[in-house]
């Protein structure tokens, strides 16, 4: 079996172990690894501002689950992702800490989506400081960003 499949198969048994109702849940390292392969694509769920303030993933494709401030849903979500993304491609879903791409990958679970939320997301958890990019996510993992 390879790496990729033995990937999947881990963010499967996370999902499964939770009772999601998405493909699976990869840790950061792991959604890197899925997304070298064509026919997956990250969807980043974070608001315009977070891009801006805090960086992004090259090469992702930018739907935004709540506007800021005041993160009000956005509701055109679901039309949006069905506009900018085939059916026949995977989708691994981020946000800042792994919440907001996990209520995506539920929508995009019922569009029909083979979805995946990754966990920890782009900046991870807290610390005592309340400092983030410290503990894990996507940046402490060393993966690549852009301001």
């Amino acid at each position: 079996m390879t790496k990729f499949n033995d990937v999947l198969n881990i963010a499967a048994a996370r999902a499964a172990a939770k009772n999601l109702p998405y493909a699976g849940e990869l840790a950061p390292q792991e959604a890197f690894e899925v997304l070298q392969q064509q026919e997956y694509v990250l969807v980043d769920v974070r608001s315009k501002a977070e891009l801006d303030l805090v960086g992004r993933i090259p090469n992702a494709i930018h739907i935004e689950w709540a506007f800021y401030p005041g993160m009000v849903a956005n509701p055109e979500f679901a039309s949006q992702l069905q506009a900018q993304i085939d059916k026949n491609q995977a989708i691994v879903f981020m946000c800042r800490t792994g919440g907001r791409s996990h209520n995506a990958a539920v929508v995009a679970s019922g569009l029909g989506y083979k979805a995946f939320n990754m966990l920890e997301g782009f900046e991870g958890e807290a610390n005592a400081e309340k400092q983030r990019t410290l503990i894990n996510g996507w940046k402490h993992a060393g993966l690549p960003w852009t301001n």
